[in-house]
Formats: C-alpha cells, structure tokens, sequence
C-alpha cells in the first residue's frame, strides 16, 4: 500500500501530525480513528446484519404474540 516507506519519512509523518494536532490532542484523534476502523471492520464482516435479523426476528415473534393475545382477549 505505500511502497518503500522507510523510518525517516514514517519520522516526518508522525512530526507533522504532531505540528498540527498538538500533543493533548494526538492520542484523541489516535483513539477516534481507531474506533472508527473497527467499527468498519465489524460492518463488512456483517455483525451488525446478523445483529438486526435478530432484532427483526424477535420482533416479529413478539407481534405475533401480542396480537394472539388481543384475539384471545377479544374472544372472552
């Protein structure tokens, strides 16, 4: 992805972040960009998919319910 990137211009990278972030700030910006690559990961693996079928399942399961125990209330 960045071919022949070596330690002086890793060193230079890291300098210029610095200069414009400041140093209170870099671990924040460290942290976010962090959270925001997992949280990309986790959503082209599908875990949030898999998360909302769920979701959408027991849903539908408590409609069902629900209404089931409309009719019967209605009937007596």
């Amino acid at each position: 992805m960045f071919p022949n990137l070596g330690g002086q211009e890793l060193f230079i990278i890291l300098f210029l972040a610095l200069l414009i972030f400041g140093a209170k700030r870099l671990p924040e910006v460290g942290a976010g960009l962090g959270k925001g690559i997992r949280s990309f990961k986790e959503a082209i693996k599908g875990a949030d998919v898999k998360e909302d079928l769920e979701k959408l399942e027991n849903k539908k399961i408590d409609t069902a319910t629900s209404s089931t125990k409309e009719i019967s209330s209605k009937k007596v």
